[in-house]
């Protein structure tokens, strides 16, 4: 069915320069942990975006030389014509979709890592930033003297016109999140006494050359853009008034505005989780901007509504969306507007798990098992190849993130019959406790998605408020069965950091909590209490818990062996929101302590250097690690005879019953098992696609 009436203006076709775009829908520069170290992995991701309806689609940033050497950060460099040939592989991809390519050139300044190259820090005035980590080498930054500005100036000229050269249809001139453009433009940075400093105009004047210069190189050729953060939290930006003026001094120079909010010191501010920050809320601000330039503006909010982004193009804040993590979360987003399939898009749940995972080496999301994977394990988001033996019955225990994934990938390969069943009478798992956290209700949308399928899916039926034994598991009649019962919380204390239970606590004590008796079974400590929580994992869950406790007005304390309180927070950037809500709260927070006995009344442990350390409480819930819940699993494999005697063929264990993990690596294998169900051992991953740093590296030399 075609688009709705209201959605209809997102796919007009708009100009910018000498190109045009197909429709509004814009896949902003974000990271992929690829780039031109593994091209192939990185075309095959970005052109999927192509082909999921995205008029353009933009790179990461690309370094434009040595002295903004980012490795191992994921940028994709543009140094030279072996740069740019690795870029051309991303560029055709793009363009076999019809979509435009993208290139976001980029100079971190004083903030670039410079592990390899070793070259100085370069900055306005040769003040330090305060860097978070992980920072490149120590030491104060080299104040740039006029040769340096004409160096970069043309470094940027040269990634330009090799961008040109390789098939970029847009050239943008990164003067955001902090980096060496938005340094000069800043006074915190900035404190040059030349005709670079000073004056806002005379602080912009680097960046309004460059990008003069490079629209003078490629211009005729290429769309003009310059991503600017147009506010900042704090003293290291520029106003929004000053950011109006510098769009009316730029206004000439470019063909498409790319906004966005903060700093490389505050970049959370912009994309921060779910939990922190509601989609659109940089509407207001974009519109201050649109009415500062005739251009084209181009604003990120983490979008996710249709109806939202319709809103915002109609009412003339923005004209085009700019999306990374929606992009993310479901590459064929416009496509499914544009048919009229809202009920099938995977909304972006605001989790941050693809930035926390790229630092780690490889982007993941929670929604969607197949990004990043497409050239890797040749996944297609929207596509799963039929089961050459569709005639089989599999019965899936366990209707959690990994349960519901592979039931409906199994399902959509065309499995004659596919059951899921789970003693709870709704789907979700683990999850739908989850989502009363405070501030985790678009966690939600995980469920929402998979019910839709579900629903729509004839071959596929869900049966709640079902415990099965090992017993019925064999009577069901099913060919293969699959187990996806979950993880629990250990109830004594354990921690992977001790390797022993907490000493004092007796499992099941009615002053020693989980989170499973806490949200799922509606136990709460007694009014008045003062409570402890120790939050050994250092995820969601023990900050989560420790605000609901305090919401209802008890008196709360977290205790964590971490350096911080909800340190994978700082990754998924809601950490300093997170504390700083605990803090207002009224929470009482003790960091980088290892709880080591629970007596009555009061907790003791020791501190990093061994210190001891002791806190009156009256109650205790204990956020150290979860278990497996994997004995039906176990039961069902140590009679393997009976198994074969009732016809089952195979028993697979996955998602939390096999190793408690985050949300997106139990849907992943959920995920996996259905792709790869017909392999010779399901249990283990079939070889993906390697592109060996050593090849690459040898190939750059050459």
């Amino acid at each position: 069915m075609p688009p709705a009436d209201h959605h209809e203006i997102l796919f007009e076709p708009v100009a910018i320069g000498p190109k045009t775009l197909r429709n509004r829908f814009y896949n902003v520069p974000h990271g992929t942990a690829y780039g031109v170290l593994r091209p192939s992995t990185w075309a095959a991701y970005r052109a999927v975006r192509a082909e999921g309806g995205w008029a353009a689609v933009s790179t990461e940033f690309s370094s434009v030389g040595p002295s903004s050497d980012e490795f191992p950060l994921h940028s994709s460099d543009i140094w030279d014509e072996e740069d740019a040939r690795r870029h051309k592989l991303m560029v055709d991809s793009v363009h076999a979709h019809g979509a435009l390519a993208s290139i976001e050139l980029h100079h971190g300044g004083a903030h670039a890592m410079r592990r390899i190259s070793r070259e100085p820090a370069l900055s306005p005035s040769g003040l330090a930033p305060e860097l978070p980590p992980p920072a490149g080498p120590p030491g104060t930054p080299k104040a740039m003297d006029l040769d340096d500005i004409e160096r970069i100036e043309q470094a940027f000229v040269d990634a330009a016109v090799r961008a040109r050269d390789a098939g970029y249809d847009i050239v943008d001139v990164l003067a955001g999140y902090g980096y060496l453009f938005a340094q000069f433009l800043s006074p915190f940075h900035n404190h040059r006494t030349d005709s670079y400093g000073g004056s806002l105009e005379n602080r912009a004047r680097f960046w309004l050359e460059t990008l003069g210069s490079v629209r003078d190189a490629v211009g005729a050729d290429c769309a003009i853009a310059t991503r600017l953060s147009i506010e900042t939290q704090g003293p290291w930006g520029h106003s929004l008034d000053e950011s109006v003026e510098l769009v009316r001094m730029a206004d000439p120079l470019v063909d498409l505005w790319d906004l966005n909010v903060g700093s490389v010191l505050d970049w959370g501010s912009d994309i921060s989780p779910s939990r922190v920050i509601p989609e659109g809320q940089n509407m207001e601000i974009f519109g201050r901007i649109r009415r500062a330039t005739e251009k084209p503006v181009l604003g990120v909010s983490r979008w996710t509504s249709p109806d939202l982004m319709a809103q915002a193009v109609r009412s003339g804040v923005i004209d085009i969306v700019g999306s990374a993590r929606q992009s993310i979360a479901d590459p064929f987003f416009p496509s499914k507007v544009q048919e009229g399939r809202i009920e099938d898009i995977r909304e972006c749940m605001g989790i941050n798990q693809c930035i926390s995972s790229l630092d780690r080496g490889n982007m993941t999301c929670a929604q969607n098992a197949t990004a990043g994977e497409e050239y890797r394990r040749g996944w297609h988001p929207e596509r799963f190849e039929p089961l050459t033996r569709p005639d089989v019955s599999v019965l899936v225990v366990g209707a959690g993130p990994a349960g519901m994934e592979a039931a409906i990938g199994l399902a959509k390969r065309g499995a004659e019959m596919v059951h899921l069943v789970d003693a709870a009478e709704h789907l979700g798992g683990h999850l739908r406790s989850v989502v009363d956290l405070p501030g985790l209700r678009e966690w939600g949308r995980f469920i929402d998605h998979r019910m839709v399928q579900i629903e729509k899916l004839p071959n596929l039926q869900f049966i709640p408020s079902t415990r099965l034994s090992a017993e019925d598991v064999r009577d069901y009649g099913a060919s293969h069965v699959v187990v996806a019962t979950g993880a629990r919380w250990s109830g004594t204390g354990l921690t992977p950091g001790t390797h022993a239970p907490l000493e004092g606590v007796v499992e099941g004590a009615d002053r020693v909590f989980t989170p499973e008796q806490l949200l799922v079974e509606g136990r709460r400590p007694a009014g008045g209490s003062h409570v402890t929580v120790y939050d050994a994992e250092g995820v969601y869950m023990g900050a989560g818990i420790a605000q609901l406790l305090a919401d209802e007005g008890y008196a709360v304390s977290v205790v964590t062996p971490h350096a911080q309180v909800a340190a994978e927070g700082d990754l998924t950037l809601d950490g300093p929101a997170i504390r700083a809500s605990l803090h207002s709260s009224g929470v009482a927070m003790h960091r980088e302590i290892t709880l080591t006995v629970a007596d009555q009344g009061r907790v003791l442990g020791v501190g990093e250097f061994e210190e001891p350390f002791s806190l009156e409480t009256d109650a205790l819930v204990l956020v150290t690690m979860r278990a497996p819940l994997d004995d039906l699993y176990q039961e069902l494999v140590s009679d393997r005879e009976t198994l074969a005697a009732v016809g089952i063929e195979a028993v697979h264990r996955i998602g939390d019953a096999l190793s408690p993990r985050p949300i997106a690596e139990s849907m992943f294998e959920g995920h996996r098992l259905a792709r790869e169900f017909e392999s010779p051992d399901p249990a283990v991953a079939l070889p993906y696609a390697r592109e060996p740093l050593r090849l690459v590296l040898e190939d750059r030399r050459r």
